[in-house]
């Protein structure tokens, strides 16, 4: 949106401008892309600013043009809902209602996407996705080196492993754990990497490799793909399962162990088992950072740039010891042929740009106007890439993955493409090297999920559905046919089901298996890994290749699920069931009794504000997009913008239909702003940020409390319910 500036004084602000060609460039952003960015990789800069300068000026006019859009249909849809008020709606009348408006598009024929030059790590191996912000260097680093973790530390370090009977974590080395750890990993290896006919529980002694053949009788012996000695003796072996691997390191020595100074306890002295994780991994520039202008855009940038150039290091302390956290090398073996080889070191790095919405002051254009945020990121997230080509420490076939999320519908997808192009053009780039991922997050490019793809169907790489961002905009949109239900009762409506195998269907149709990605949404409790244990390997038996993890620790137990489940045979018989109806995607989650007890009312309400308030105040205060914030019960779950939409849109609609007063909502918001307050104080998490200022201290003078409220009391009048915005304004109030 337009006009932050403006509030700021933008005449105070002339002296942190450039002027290149016709726009104004913030002298961060400008000695970024200047100095850092284009220097090696044959774009001078007249090249560069001079195509910039001509594309940014011809996109942001199209690209007002489809906000404008959304504005109309949307209005056009508040306008029949209000005139059938008190009549049950017609799902058949409702349905060619929004073909005649535009929002609804007829099906064309059927077709096959024609990407190419797709890397592995999308088409061929399925595992967990990590989504990580991309101004935070230290969680990129570790996120990108998540695509292999320790198998032994990860049970050892979550309730995947009860602390019953004496296998307490403690502060030191527990053998007892240690012990119950060893049990749980042997009885992984018997179920996917099977002997003849013994079990890994009893094998004597490390198992050996002669003339490159091992001397275990596997099930499948071409489970057995490669081996690492060190001083002669066996260090490690290679099993692969559904393409993923696993490595068995050896401690020969019997030296080490889970923190253990003690030695191994293992008989076969087997010091961990290290699994191929976090496949791929989204850099973020969107839902979890807070980024609202040049200084925050560059942090973001220069994070990308030094992944692309493989030299990002991050310096820290941990508990009194210094730390240098930096990418992993590639993994050296030696085949069951007796070949040389190595396999890739670090996730398959994606970059989620910014959508259409919103605007950043980092650059203004010669009407004066914020330059379109999603236009500036496709351009120098693709720049940077340039340097990779050159080490393929990412991508090995030079191909260029971005994320576009918030698109509605056909039309949207077609601009993204045409940003796609006026890129590839500028940067010397091939036709359709900049490959897009869609998010299916919006009830437009639900709907039209099929149209969306034969837009992009030359570069499309992944669709994948968001529950929270996609029940923010089914709130939004429908937000004047009734009370909507609990925001709790959403997972079981009908609609949501069906937007899932929709998802799914669509993908398979449009012939994704083995070629691209259908991916599946976050598990958003990061201490709760037994719980995730039971419940994520839902995504795989529905069909995804991938599925979002909150940490790295959760990418090395969900790829369990994907030993499990061999992906592309269920997508192959899932292919064969009847698609999902578009009448239950259409089906509004409308509640149709609304005798809610005023304590139930008062329940959900509290739920809605604790957790909008427990992210609003990092975001505005501390610039933190995403962290994992405690619940109303306490309960650490991961928080980004989409759950800030649904409940900030939940409680609007039921300020909407009288469920509420205002009066009950302030008094609600005031009692939970001293609940989180309570809890970020206690917090161990928030130390390293700016000294934590209580809102309840003065509701009026916090920013964070009031753009809190704002995102409540003023959310039925926000653009598809985002938040961003109301966020993005009171940040920068905030910064200045």
């Amino acid at each position: 949106m337009n006009g932050y500036l403006d509030v700021l004084h933008r005449d105070k602000m002339k002296e942190k401008y450039l002027k290149i060609k016709n726009l104004s460039v913030s002298k961060d952003l400008a000695n970024f892309i200047n100095k850092e960015l284009l220097p090696g990789t044959k774009i001078n800069e007249e090249k560069f600013w001079k195509g910039f300068d001509k594309c940014i000026h011809e996109l942001a006019t199209e690209n007002r043009k489809i906000l404008q859009k959304r504005e109309r249909l949307q209005k056009a849809i508040d306008a029949l809902h209000i005139d059938k008020k008190d009549n049950k709606l017609n799902l058949k009348k409702y349905t060619k209602f929004l073909i005649k408006i535009g929002y609804l598009k007829k099906t064309g024929k059927n077709f096959k996407i024609k990407t190419k030059n797709i890397d592995k790590e999308i088409s061929n191996i399925c595992g967990p996705q990590l989504v990580c912000p991309v101004s935070n260097a230290r969680f990129l680093l570790n996120a990108a080196n998540a695509r292999w973790v320790s198998l032994y530390d990860s049970l050892y370090g979550t309730d995947v492993i009860p602390e019953t009977s004496g296998a307490v974590k403690g502060k030191t080395y527990n053998p007892i754990r240690g012990k119950k750890v060893i049990e749980y990993a042997r009885n992984l290896l018997d179920k996917y990497v099977p002997l003849k006919k013994n079990s890994w529980k009893d094998l004597k002694k490390i198992p050996k490799v002669i003339n490159n053949k091992i001397d275990l009788k596997l099930k499948n012996p071409n489970q057995f793909v490669g081996y690492n000695k060190k001083l002669n003796k066996i260090n490690s072996l290679l099993f692969v399962n559904n393409n993923l691997h696993i490595d068995i390191l050896f401690d020969q020595d019997g030296k080490m162990e889970i923190n253990n100074p003690q030695g191994n306890q293992d008989k076969i002295k087997i010091h961990d088992i290290f699994i191929e994780s976090a496949i791929s991994t989204i850099c973020d520039h969107e839902d979890s950072v807070a980024a609202v202008d040049a200084e925050d855009k560059v942090l973001g940038y220069r994070n990308w740039l030094g992944l692309m150039k493989g030299d990002l290091k991050v310096e820290f302390i941990k508990n009194g010891k210094k730390y240098l956290r930096k990418l992993n090398p590639d993994r050296n073996y030696i085949s069951s042929k007796g070949k040389k080889f190595k396999l890739h070191g670090r996730s398959l790095l994606l970059n989620r740009n910014v959508g259409h919405l919103m605007t950043n002051p980092a650059i203004l254009l010669k009407d004066g106007s914020e330059c379109p945020e999603g236009i500036l990121d496709a351009f120098i997230t693709s720049l940077a890439c340039l340097h990779d080509f050159k080490k393929k420490g990412n991508s090995r076939i030079n191909s260029i993955y971005i994320v576009k999320p918030k698109m509605h519908g056909p039309e949207e997808c077609s601009f993204t493409n045409l940003i796609f192009k006026k890129v590839e053009k500028i940067l010397n780039l091939k036709k359709n090297q900049i490959l897009c991922g869609i998010m299916d997050e919006e009830r437009r490019t639900s709907i039209n999920l099929k149209e969306c793809i034969r837009v992009l169907k030359d570069r499309v790489f992944f669709i994948n559905t968001g529950f929270l961002d996609r029940t923010g905009d089914e709130i939004h949109t429908s937000m004047e046919v009734g009370p909507m239900i609990k925001k709790g009762d959403m997972k079981l409506s009908k609609w949501i089901n069906a937007y899932e195998n929709n998802n799914v269907d669509v993908g398979l149709a449009c012939g994704f298996s083995g070629k691209c990605q259908i991916g599946k949404g976050m598990y958003p409790a990061p201490d709760l890994m037994g719980e995730m244990m039971k419940q994520k390997i839902s995504h795989p038996l529905s069909g995804a290749n991938c599925a979002w993890v909150p940490s790295p620790t959760a990418a090395a137990l969900h790829a369990l699920h994907y030993h499990e489940v061999d992906v592309f045979a269920k997508q192959k018989e899932l292919s064969k069931r009847k698609a999902a109806k578009l009448s239950d995607i259409l089906t509004i989650p409308v509640a149709k009794k609304t005798n809610w007890s005023m304590d139930e009312i008062t329940k959900e309400l509290k739920n809605n504000a604790q957790g909008i308030l427990g992210y609003v105040v990092r975001w505005i205060d501390q610039s933190v997009g995403c962290s994992k914030v405690p619940d109303i019960n306490g309960i650490g779950l991961m928080e980004d913008r989409a759950t800030c939409r649904i409940s900030s849109q939940h409680i609007a609609n039921w300020l909407h239909h009288g469920i509420c007063s205002k009066k009950h909502v302030l008094e609600i918001m005031k009692k939970m702003a001293k609940v989180v307050d309570s809890q970020n104080l206690k917090d161990p998490s928030m130390k390293g940020h700016a000294p934590y200022k209580p809102m309840s201290d003065n509701f009026d003078k916090s920013t964070a409390f009031k753009a809190a409220c704002e995102l409540v009391f003023h959310g039925k009048t926000q653009p598809s319910g985002y938040t961003e915005p109301i966020l993005h304004l009171n940040r920068l109030l905030k910064k200045n």
